[in-house]
């Protein structure tokens, strides 16, 4: 297993690698750049610019000074907001978009497995329709419209709960809802169709036969060899959460990574986009070597040689 976990973790470097000469080279290739405003600049100031954060230079020339600042913990300056650095906006906003995509992780867990086991065993009566229904609406609803919905309800109409910030409890629960939903509803269905595929299995049956209590045969039996399918997407869908909320922080005026990330991409800010896009590819590479490594636990005939 330690020799299966150190190749993993090797083979992240490559990926790494490539998914950041991708997005540098896109990036670069897109029209306009960061000193584009709708206010023209001068030309004398947009070369002097230039040449005091080397965007000048070829951009393979860049592209090695960039890996150059990452190898030494440097993100490098921020083009939109001039009296920061990368680093700065990253640990100022990380804390809480982490914050927010856990809770919707741990939300979306909570619910979606019991609705998608309790929509097996009831299958083709009303929970099942009820539990598919909640899925099929969490899958086709965007989550801007989803929080654009929630705000409506529960801010506007019923004044129930505040409409943006990040400062209280009360200010966590529509965010969390809204960016919870598709996850719910995509673990509801995998869970679903692996549960109903398990209760076909002879080991079921059989635990039948013996006149074992239902309880137990679902628990000890049935949810966790279910559970190996849904697993598999659990790592992508925490990491997802955690650095994919950025359209639910802009809506909730929350102060995360999220929020900079959509206005850099306007801004032509190639920090911060590098700086986003390389922590979202750190985090689907560790969660899926963690699922993985979450198999043998789950299924003790899985083995890593």
């Amino acid at each position: 297993m330690l020799g299966y976990i150190i190749r993993r973790v090797l083979w992240i470097i490559p990926v790494l690698f490539v998914v950041s000469v991708i997005t540098f080279g896109l990036m670069h290739s897109a029209p306009g750049g960061p000193w584009s405003r709708e206010k023209k600049l001068p030309e004398a100031t947009v070369a002097a610019l230039n040449a005091k954060y080397g965007l000048d230079d070829p951009i393979p020339i860049q592209y090695l000074k960039w890996v150059g600042g990452l190898l030494h913990g440097d993100l490098g300056p921020s083009y939109k907001y001039l009296d920061r650095s990368v680093n700065d906006i990253v640990a100022d906003g990380i804390g809480t978009t982490v914050q927010l995509g856990i809770q919707a992780f741990l939300l979306s867990v909570i619910i979606g497995i019991p609705l998608g086991v309790i929509a097996a065993l009831r299958h083709n009566g009303i929970p099942d329709y009820l539990a598919t229904l909640v899925s099929v609406l969490g899958i086709c609803t965007p989550s801007f419209v989803a929080a654009i919905l929630l705000l409506v309800i529960f801010s506007v109409w019923l004044k129930w709960l505040p409409t943006f910030g990040w400062d209280s409890p009360a200010n966590w629960i529509l965010p969390t809802v809204a960016l919870a939903l598709f996850p719910i509803a995509q673990i509801a269905r995998y869970t679903r169709a692996s549960m109903l595929e398990v209760t076909r299995k002879d080991y079921v049956r059989t635990a039948h036969s013996k006149g074992l209590r239902e309880g137990s045969i679902v628990v000890v039996h049935m949810i966790r060899n279910a559970l190996i399918p849904v697993v598999t997407i659990l790592g992508p869908i925490l990491a997802f959460l955690i650095t994919g909320s950025f359209i639910i922080e802009f809506v909730f005026s929350i102060p995360g990574i999220g929020r900079y990330y959509v206005t850099s991409i306007g801004q032509r800010d190639y920090g911060v986009i590098m700086a986003m896009t390389m922590i979202f590819a750190v985090a689907i590479a560790v969660m899926n070597l963690i699922v993985d490594v979450l198999y043998a636990y789950i299924d003790p005939r899985i083995r890593y040689s």
